[in-house]
């Protein structure tokens, strides 16, 4: 517990939440939120916000197990990651359709509230990708911050759509777009680098 706090760094923590809250994008999110409302399919805040949390705390903890089966390193998997990150920028900024969700739309709050657009695989990435840089205490409270702004923004979707407006949302999407791309190079060059030490 002491270690912990002794790696505990508002910088970092900073950072971390600043990329998830990026990636996760849930203001970006509220028009397909207020779309599912209005074809009559709730979305309830506290599941979303739960079993994505759960989603991203089970990733987190054995995502380094799961690649270790694979062969594959941490740097590996985030300079992978600082790619997907950069394409998800790509569409934010430049109103681009990459990635394409064709799986089953059946239940609003776990398809595709939950999954893709909170836990998808982006955010996977993201964490793992994180964990090469940053301490762990200071990801996970950047998680749960980010995890405590997704339920207020589900919760209110209706009030923060006329507070921030079509251009607010469109203005928010965009500086966010071009922040994930600065990260995405960023993290690209720290882990290339890592990455071909330890092949040396």
């Amino acid at each position: 517990m002491l270690e912990a706090l002794g790696k505990f760094d508002i910088q970092q923590i900073a950072s971390a939440f600043i990329v998830l809250l990026a990636i996760i994008d849930i203001i970006g999110a509220i028009p397909i939120i207020l779309d599912l409302e209005e074809r009559g399919r709730p979305v309830s805040p506290n599941k979303a916000t739960f079993i994505s949390l759960g989603l991203m705390l089970g990733f987190y903890f054995g995502g380094t197990w799961i690649l270790s089966i694979f062969g594959v390193t941490i740097e590996a998997f985030a300079a992978a990651g600082s790619l997907l990150l950069f394409f998800m920028a790509l569409e934010m900024v430049c109103d681009m359709e990459i990635f394409k969700n064709n799986g089953p739309v059946k239940e609003a709050t776990l398809v595709p509230i939950v999954f893709p657009l909170v836990a998808g695989p982006g955010v996977f990435t993201t964490l793992i990708s994180l964990k090469a840089m940053y301490a762990d205490v200071n990801i996970l409270l950047a998680l749960l911050l980010n995890m405590i702004w997704v339920y207020v923004v589900i919760r209110l979707t209706r009030p923060v759509k006329r507070l921030l407006g079509p251009s607010g949302i469109y203005f928010v999407r965009k500086f966010f777009g071009v922040v994930l791309l600065a990260i995405a190079v960023k993290m690209f060059s720290e882990n290339i680098s890592a990455l071909f030490k330890t092949l040396n």
